[in-house]
Order: C-alpha cells, then sequence, then structure tokens
C-alpha cells in the first residue's frame, strides 16, 4: 500500500506574532500594504517599457524626418540614461517578483525608485538632450510631476515621507539643467531660475501630498475597522456565502486566531430575513462551538459585536488545507487515509450528537486537515452555523433547500431535503457522501442544478465508489459508505460511534 500524504504545517516568513503600535501611528493592514506591493510592481514594469519604447520611437522619428542624419543609428546619452533607467525598473520587477518582501520597506522602496525615475528623466531632458535643443528659460510641465501624483496615488506612505521625497523628486528637472549648465554651453540665467522654470512640479508635489494624506487616513480607517475586541484583523483568508475570515493576531498574547465576520452588506440588507438568517447562523455557531470540547471541533475563543454592529466569531487559526482542496489538488486519497479521516471526524460528531446537535452541512470543505502539536493529518469539523438542535423544529423544505438556504445539494440527506424533523443520522449520510468523494474524486450524484442533484439524492440508488475508481476498496469499507448513503434514516448505522468503531474494524490489505 503506498504510504499516505500527511498534510502539515505551512510555512510563512511573516512572523504571526501580534505587534501593538500606539494610536498616533496606527499600522496599515497588511494585506493592503501586500496589495500596493503588487501595484509598485506593475508600475515599475510600465516604467520599462515606456523608457524602451521612448528612445526607440526618437530614433524611429529622427530616421523619418531627417533620414540622411546619422544620429538615428547612433547610441547617445538619452539612451544610456534611459536603459539604465530600464534596468533599474527590470530590477525592481523581479526582486518583488521572486519573494516575500517586507512591505513597509517596499514602500521606502517606491519612494526612492521615484526620486530615481525623476532624476533619469531630469537629466535625460536637461542635459542628454541640451546640445540637440536649446531649451528657454520659462515655466515648463515635466513628467517629474505626473510620476510623483501616480507614486502617491500607488504607494500608500506617510505625507511627511512623501514630502521629503517629493521635494527631493520634483528638484531633479533643475538639478538636470544644472549639470546641463555646468558641462556645456547651456544658459538659464540666476541659479533661482532652474527652480522657478519648474515650479509646476512643487504645486503637483502639494497635491501628491494631500492624495497620500487620503490614502494613509483611508487604511488606517480600514485597519481601526478591523480591530475586534482585543484582536487586530490581518489578511483575508476566505470569503462565504455570508461571511468572510481574516487572519487576527491579539494584541497581549502570541497566539494567533482566525476572525470570522458577518459580511456589512449582509447586515445592511433590505431583506429582514436575510440579515436575521445570517445573524441566528453566526449566534448558532457561536453557541454550538461553546459547548463542543471534542479536539477534532474547531476551537472557539471568543464571540462579539462590535460599537459598529459587526458580528464576530475568534476561532483557532488552522494549518493546512481542507479535504475539498486536498482532493481537488493529489486526487482521491488512500483506503487507509479516508480511514483515519473519517474517524476523527466521527469523534466530532459524536460529541456533538450527544449533545442533541446536528451539524447539517457536513461536506469536504468543511473538514480541515493540518498539524496540531506533533500529529499530522490531524482532523477539525467546522462551520457550525447551521447546527440545529434534534429537539426543535424543522424549516427546511426541498424548495429552500434548493435554494442553498440550508446544507449543501450534493452532501443533503434525503430527509433534509423533505424538510422532516433531523438526527445525527442525517450527519452521517453526508459524511457517507464525503468518504464517497474522498475514495473515487467525484460526487455521489451530480446534476446540473442544486434541485437536480437533491432530487438524485432523493429517489436514485448510488453506484458503489468500487466502479467509479481504479483504486482497490475494502468490501467492508464500500459496505459501511453505502449504507451511510441509504434513503431512510433507519437503515444507516446507528450512531457516529457505530460508524467510528466499524472503521476500526475495517483490514487494510488493499490500498
Amino acid at each position: 500500500m503506498p504510504s499516505p500524504k500527511l498534510i502539515g504545517r505551512l510555512t510563512r516568513e511573516a512572523s504571526s506574532e501580534p505587534r501593538t503600535l500606539p494610536s498616533r501611528a496606527r499600522r496599515l493592514p497588511e494585506d493592503l500594504l501586500r496589495q500596493a506591493t503588487h501595484r509598485v510592481g506593475i508600475m515599475a514594469l510600465v516604467a520599462a517599457t515606456l523608457w524602451t519604447l521612448a528612445p526607440l520611437l526618437g530614433h524611429l522619428a529622427l530616421y523619418l524626418t531627417e533620414p540622411g542624419d546619422i544620429r538615428w543609428a547612433q547610441f547617445s546619452r538619452v539612451d544610456a540614461i534611459a536603459l539604465s533607467c530600464v534596468i533599474t525598473s527590470i530590477l525592481l520587477y523581479v526582486y518583488l517578483r521572486t519573494g516575500q518582501r517586507n512591505p513597509e520597506f517596499v514602500m521606502d522602496l517606491a519612494l526612492g525608485y521615484m526620486v530615481a525615475m525623476c532624476f533619469g528623466y531630469g537629466v535625460l531632458v536637461h542635459w542628454a538632450q541640451s546640445w540637440l535643443t536649446p531649451i528657454d528659460v520659462e515655466p515648463m510641465i515635466t513628467w517629474t510631476g505626473p510620476i510623483i501624483l501616480i507614486t502617491a496615488g500607488i504607494v500608500p506612505v506617510n505625507p511627511r515621507r512623501m514630502l521629503v521625497a517629493g521635494l527631493v523628486a520634483a528638484s531633479m528637472d533643475s538639478i538636470g539643467m544644472i549639470v546641463a549648465h555646468a558641462t556645456g554651453p547651456y544658459q538659464f540665467g540666476p541659479l533661482r531660475n532652474a527652480f522657478l522654470m519648474h515650479y509646476p512640479n512643487y504645486l503637483m508635489l502639494g497635491a501628491a501630498v494631500v492624495i497620500s494624506a487620503v490614502v494613509t487616513r483611508l487604511g488606517q480607517q480600514v485597519s481601526r475597522e478591523r480591530e475586534m475586541g482585543s484582536y487586530r484583523l490581518g489578511e483575508v483568508l476566505g470569503r462565504g456565502g455570508m461571511g468572510e475570515v481574516y487572519r487576527a493576531s491579539h494584541r497581549m498574547l502570541a497566539r494567533p486566531a482566525a476572525i470570522k465576520l458577518i459580511r456589512a452588506e449582509v447586515l445592511a440588507s433590505s431583506d429582514d430575513t436575510l440579515t436575521q438568517t445570517a445573524v441566528a447562523r453566526f449566534r448558532r455557531e457561536a453557541e454550538a462551538a461553546a459547548k463542543l470540547r471534542s479536539p477534532h471541533t474547531v476551537e472557539l475563543y471568543d464571540f462579539g459585536v462590535t460599537e459598529e454592529g459587526t458580528l464576530y466569531l475568534v476561532m483557532e487559526l488552522l494549518e493546512g488545507l481542507n479535504l475539498e482542496h486536498l482532493v481537488r489538488r493529489d486526487g482521491p486519497l488512500s483506503p487507509s487515509r479516508v480511514i483515519h479521516i473519517l474517524g476523527q471526524v466521527c469523534e466530532s460528531l459524536q460529541e456533538a450528537h450527544s449533545l442533541g446537535l446536528v451539524h447539517r452541512d457536513i461536506k469536504p470543505a468543511n473538514i480541515h486537515l493540518g498539524r496540531v502539536g506533533l500529529r499530522e493529518d490531524f482532523v477539525k469539523v467546522l462551520d457550525f452555523g447551521l447546527v440545529r438542535s434534534t429537539t426543535g423544529p424543522s424549516a427546511e423544505s426541498l424548495s429552500n433547500a434548493a435554494g442553498m438556504a440550508a446544507g449543501t445539494p450534493a452532501y443533503m440527506a434525503p430527509e433534509m431535503a423533505h424538510g422532516l424533523q433531523v438526527d445525527g443520522r442525517a450527519d452521517l449520510y453526508s459524511l457517507g457522501c464525503v468518504a464517497y468523494f474522498l475514495l473515487t474524486g467525484h460526487l455521489v450524484f451530480e446534476g446540473d442544478t442544486p434541485l437536480q442533484t437533491i432530487l438524485q439524492h432523493l429517489q436514485n440508488a448510488p453506484e458503489p465508489p468500487s466502479r467509479r475508481t481504479t483504486r482497490a476498496i475494502p468490501e467492508e469499507l464500500e459496505a459501511l459508505v453505502l449504507e451511510c448513503l441509504a434513503k431512510q434514516p433507519e437503515d444507516r448505522p446507528s450512531s457516529a460511534a457505530d460508524v467510528s468503531r466499524r472503521l476500526a474494524e475495517i483490514p487494510l490489505s488493499v490500498g
């Protein structure tokens, strides 16, 4: 039997340790800074393209207008400056694309890059071309101002840093004129003329500082909005129909966490039913997770409501991936690994069922596989937002199930689609669907629409998983999976404990 692959801890260069800053220097969110890093790379690539095209088109224009002038075929000072700027831009782009860089350092690097590009342009215009075209001493607008404005809109930095770097960049045209005067016949009168000619650069710098202040303030507002109690939100880990999950860090402790929020547009929806459903599911998930102590159930740290009315759950941060992603990436799993995984899921379900709780949304995406301590392939059952007490009323029906108001069609027990009262055996049906997917890489039933899929669960007999895979499956395992997929709850195993016991008894002589 081939040895199973294990899902261990993901590696990250950045530390997840919480860092607190005084309120006067609120740190911008990490994910916003990383997005800005991506934009800086794009800006460098665009600049490299423009620095390449500009001299080439200049040579072409000279050839077309003055075909007898041999300068069109010569490598000039203009070309040398442009080439150096191309090389600088490409090096920056490659640097940002070949590893995870510190975003704050990249923002400083971007300001230095802005100064370098303005210097290249200022020297090119006033020194490299001064021998070609005399320049009158009068106010002029160059590309230096737009470069500063573009940088301010792309790079979220403190306005003071933008002001300092911008002053240097805005002066590069003047420096180019001074260099041209010192090395040739280029004249512009008193030294002040070199700066007065380019006063539009400093006007644009003023606008750039305002833009920088606005961009920074918006980022700080995002950071403030993401502070949930004692936790500070980081990057987005995932989005669902009604919620978002963020990586988070505690202000005082070194414990990373994941925070799940109800999306603001859901809470602000004009559909009161949608809002009430979202809030009810959120509260059910918090209440259910608070009752459960199984190590195979995701741990709840906190639950609360912000001053703005946003509901949030604070949960343990899991390293690894869910079974949906695992099978899509690696294909069907070995029977031994499937048995190992299902046994742990059963332990989580057994505790929930003993408390009268039914998960109602067991599916590969809600089963996480990773590493806990020294244990590999450790299962965590997620998302108890649809949990329901077996003693409570059932409100689901075929129509709202098809609309995905409760459960997932590909893994939904027939009695849930009928709107009947459900117990833990509904979760066992879903668990059978999960086992089928893990063993074969296929869903039990695949309809073109959710309603068609549900109808197949209601009416069709499942094809044995051994017929949909080339891998040998133990007869006892296949029989157990098909028993879990029985249409009638009474024909399924009696409990998660029963399934766990039978899994442990399956011989693994084939793989």
